[in-house]
């Protein structure tokens, strides 16, 4: 898989956080895994590895898209924003292998495929702040 689907697959694994909790959540990611078509085990462990990493770190991604976001609690966030925002917070401070500026248009181009007309400007807004932290 090239980078670019493997980080929708991560989205797609991520968003499901929002609607199971944990014991659940590892279920559905191992139902996920079963709709894929002869995925590679190399790639499968990526996913596995870096969906690990980020919900290790989701209270402090968290913490950083509050802060970025003035006034906007994450309660108020549409649920692809606030999983778009996780994986591109992450890639950008946690994921030395991702330059900046790849996360960002990456997030963004997710935002124009699956959120709402201002997703896409809202998110950048929020992932510059970050990046200039």
């Amino acid at each position: 898989m090239s980078r670019r689907e493997l980080r929708e697959h991560l989205f797609r694994m991520l968003f499901r956080k929002e609607f199971h909790n944990q014991t659940e959540l590892n279920e559905q990611i191992d139902m996920y895994f079963n709709t894929l078509e002869q995925p590679k085990a190399t790639d499968l462990e990526y996913l596995r590895a870096k969906f690990a990493k980020i919900i290790e770190k989701i209270d402090e991604i968290d913490a950083s898209i509050e802060a970025a976001s003035a006034g906007w609690k994450l309660s108020r966030l549409g649920k692809t924003d606030l999983t778009i925002l996780r994986l591109a917070v992450y890639e950008i401070v946690d994921d030395e292998d991702i330059p900046t500026g790849v996360a960002i248009n990456e997030a963004v181009e997710l935002a124009k495929k699956y959120g709402e007309d201002q997703s896409a400007s809202f998110i950048n807004g929020i992932l510059a702040k970050v990046a200039n932290k």
